[in-house]
């Protein structure tokens, strides 16, 4: 029998950390109904902030239209069909992910185009891409490849698999510092490999500046030279011999730190299609993707933040035991840390909402340590509500099953969930 992929309606309970332990498992489209506040549900809590989450997915939409490319957002960083969803609605042309077992998720949640931003070798992963192409019928899809090692595996598996179908579309990955050919002569001689492969047909090139940004518009512009040079000598090569047999040409790159520089380097002209995989600006961030946003809003003469941090942890004070540290019930096990320190955004003091101006310095699994200098200012009490903003929002989602998403009021109006395992 056919597996039935069609995810049953989504349900929330008192298994699920922030949920009420007291109330009974409810279906996540009643959630709303309840009438929750932030000042009640109990913590840790992740929250996303829902006019802060519609302004960056609108915001980014626009962004990509005005400058001629298409967006194919990372799905890893938040594996939630609800954003998914959200994120198709205004105009996505697709979706990216990093493995068939992401696609699978992004499929169900209605992506009709998708990219695996990664390179596939496995039997396994060809037919469950296989599976999943012929159970989606008219989905438009590529992965990446950067080696004829990988070519001869996929050739093997395929004989194995008696696919006898129609090829698989791949993109050359270009790279520096992770996957990715390093020289011109290999991406070409690969490319002429795919021209006759049994299994895969070449659709574009792919390539990850991330790991390169500096955070400054002088180094940054010229990494992206760098780029595009490199890109536009292998088009070159690869339309003069004819090597693509199917238009236009994918060209996809663009991590969550320089996007407004990879835009023009991708963006289409005619026979190309440019696709950029940012995926973090969905949520944002208040520290690590904060520092890159100023420095492109700079650039792009933005008179006011661009993107606005719409994900945040909430915690309580569980004790105060010296003059400036309160220790919050919140650890590595709730909020990223790998790009820095959590920041400490707001907490409610007599059922109010302010900002707060203290300091994370640390945490363990279940805790965060919590300063400031008590001869300037005063510190939370025990039992006082403290939102923290992750630094790199990715890390965190992945610690969540559920979030619940709030109005400029605090009040729960909606929840998303994720699907990270």
């Amino acid at each position: 029998m056919e597996q039935d992929d069609t995810p049953r309606p989504d349900w929330l309970g008192p298994w699920l950390k922030g949920f009420p332990a007291r109330q009974p498992p409810l279906p996540l489209a009643d959630v709303a109904q309840r009438g929750w506040t932030l000042a009640e549900l109990p913590t840790p809590l992740a929250v996303v902030r829902r006019q802060a989450l519609a302004h960056n997915i609108a915001w980014m939409q626009d962004f990509a239209a005005a400058r001629g490319v298409q967006l194919a957002p990372h799905g890893k960083t938040t594996m939630s069909p609800q954003l998914f969803r959200r994120q198709l609605d205004a105009g996505a042309w697709g979706l990216t992910f990093a493995n068939v077992h992401q696609l699978r998720l992004g499929l169900a949640a209605g992506a009709k185009r998708a990219l695996i931003a990664n390179q596939l070798i496995s039997a396994d992963e060809l037919a469950e891409l296989l599976d999943l192409r012929r159970r989606h019928p008219g989905l438009e899809l590529a992965f990446f490849v950067d080696s004829q090692a990988q070519l001869d595996l996929l050739a093997a598996h395929w004989a194995r698999l008696g696919a006898g179908e129609a090829r698989v579309d791949v993109l050359i990955e270009l790279g520096s510092s992770r996957c990715g050919l390093r020289e011109h002569g290999q991406a070409l001689a690969l490319a002429r490999a795919l021209r006759t492969h049994p299994a895969l047909r070449l659709r574009g090139i792919g390539f990850y500046e991330g790991l390169q940004v500096a955070g400054e518009t002088g180094p940054d512009t010229a990494l992206m030279r760098q780029w595009q040079a490199r890109i536009e000598a292998l088009l070159a090569d690869i339309e003069s011999e004819g090597l693509a047999e199917v238009q236009p040409l994918w060209l996809s790159g663009g991590g969550s730190a320089l996007f407004d520089l990879v835009a023009p380097v991708i963006a289409g002209k005619p026979g190309r299609l440019g696709l950029l995989r940012s995926g973090c600006y969905v949520c944002h961030d208040h520290a690590h993707y904060g520092r890159y946003m100023r420095v492109m809003d700079a650039r792009m003469g933005a008179p006011q933040p661009s993107l606005q941090p719409a994900l945040e942890v909430w915690t309580q004070v569980l004790s105060c035991p010296e003059p400036g540290l309160a220790l919050l019930n919140a650890g590595r096990r709730d909020v990223s840390f790998d790009q820095g320190w959590p920041v400490p955004v707001w907490h409610l003091r007599g059922g109010t909402r302010a900002p707060a101006s203290w300091q994370v310095t640390g945490l363990n699994d279940q805790h965060a340590y919590l300063r400031w200098d008590p001869a300037e200012t005063d510190g939370p009490a025990v039992g006082e509500r403290v939102a923290l903003g992750p630094s790199h929002p990715c890390t965190t989602f992945d610690k969540w099953a559920w979030m619940a998403v709030v109005d400029e009021d605090d009040r729960v109006v909606d929840a998303i969930t994720t699907h990270f395992s």
